[in-house]
């Protein structure tokens, strides 16, 4: 799946530069962070794949930090090419798991799966890096961002369950739409937010220069 991921990340982002006039991003974009780029959208596909389900899961799918490349990738080059890292993942997610909106009864139902399970959840990880100027100790900003774009994601997974799958596919418990989204979407949310946070924390030091460029600048 690597051997795809990568490829599928570097052809878009080509695409993007040939066919599409978002010329003032790619004038000052050097292949160095376009290769840096693919790897890291790459690495989180792959990691996406392999997920697992605790016991207090209601359901949904926790990874091992399948989404810390991309909070890296905005601490590296910032919060435009992070958002836009983010959006190119959420379509290759989105690719992954289309099956999802094939459940969709109407073209509205599916465009609000697309946007709140995929194109928005997954977009807004790209401002992982706007606490940089807040808070001083570059560890603790990542923990933090990581705390604030995870729980943005939450609550757009929160929305979709509320309003299209609670609708096509009411939960066998008889829970109230709002207790089921929260407790279905927490089950396996939280772990992921304590999960990476945790990871950030342990890997920041032998990774600092990497967080912080200095292997670019």
């Amino acid at each position: 799946m690597d051997r795809v991921a990568v490829p599928a990340a570097a052809a878009f982002f080509v695409a993007l530069r040939r066919l599409t006039k978002l010329e003032g991003i790619f004038m000052k974009t050097s292949t160095r962070k376009l290769a840096d780029s693919a790897m890291l959208i790459a690495i989180a596909t792959v990691l996406s794949l392999f997920s697992f389900k605790g016991p207090w899961a209601l359901g949904g799918g926790i990874t091992i930090c399948s989404m810390l490349p991309l909070v890296m990738l905005a601490h590296r080059y910032g919060t435009k090419w992070g958002v836009f890292s983010s959006l190119v993942y959420s379509l290759l997610q989105l690719v992954l798991g289309f099956n999802n909106v094939q459940y969709a009864p109407t073209a509205l139902t599916a465009a609000t799966i697309v946007a709140f399970d995929y194109i928005v959840a997954y977009g807004v990880i790209g401002f992982s890096a706007c606490f940089n100027n807040v808070v001083k100790d570059r560890k603790w900003s990542i923990v933090i961002g990581i705390i604030f774009t995870f729980m943005l994601r939450f609550a757009c997974h929160f929305l979709s369950g509320l309003l299209v799958w609670e609708v096509i596919l009411p939960n066998e418990l008889g829970w109230a739409p709002v207790v089921w989204s929260l407790a279905y979407n927490g089950s396996y949310m939280i772990p992921e937010i304590i999960i990476t946070s945790l990871v950030a924390l342990l890997l920041y030091k032998p990774l600092r220069r990497y967080w912080l460029a200095e292997d670019i600048s």
